[in-house]
């Protein structure tokens, strides 16, 4: 959790497990070959320590920048988000899963990123799996399919949700 990992090798997996509440953040650009996956725990950082990919205001930039290093070009860049489901039937203002998404949409928003694919809430858990030059899926209880994505060396697979 608030774990961030970046590739250009082709058949590399970036995987994030448990992705309940969490979400699961892949920043790719597919004419560079280079993706990103971010494990988002918390929708803000508001003076908490931890790595900026803990939290969904900061993730973007960090991400951005570190992938900008391993040959990505921030125009060519897009996203994919998978998890922040609802796992406690607790008061709206403690459904973080929804809070995590709406932080790492208004990031994306600010940077200028597109959302290519996205699977957020319901009430269940999920794994995300980006593999450089094959795509980015989604497992869902044993239920593991690909999200719309774009062509090019990353590959995002093209089937739909």
């Amino acid at each position: 959790m608030g774990e961030l990992a970046i590739s250009s090798r082709e058949g590399d997996e970036l995987i994030a497990i448990g992705l309940g509440s969490c979400i699961g953040l892949a920043l790719i650009d597919p004419q560079a070959g280079v993706a990103g996956l971010a494990h988002v725990v918390l929708p803000q950082a508001q003076g908490s320590d931890g790595p900026a990919s803990k939290f969904g205001d900061l993730v973007v930039p960090e991400m951005i920048s570190r992938l900008e290093r391993a040959g990505a070009v921030r125009r060519r860049l897009i996203a994919v988000l998978i998890g922040g489901a609802r796992m406690f039937s607790l008061g709206a203002s403690l459904d973080i899963g929804s809070r995590n998404a709406v932080a790492v949409r208004d990031a994306l928003k600010a940077a200028r990123i597109k959302i290519h694919a996205e699977e957020t809430g319901g009430n269940r858990g999920r794994t995300a799996r980006v593999v450089l030059g094959q795509g980015v899926t989604s497992q869902l209880a044993l239920n593991q399919r690909a999200l719309p994505g774009g062509a090019g060396r990353t590959g995002l697979a093209g089937a739909s949700r």
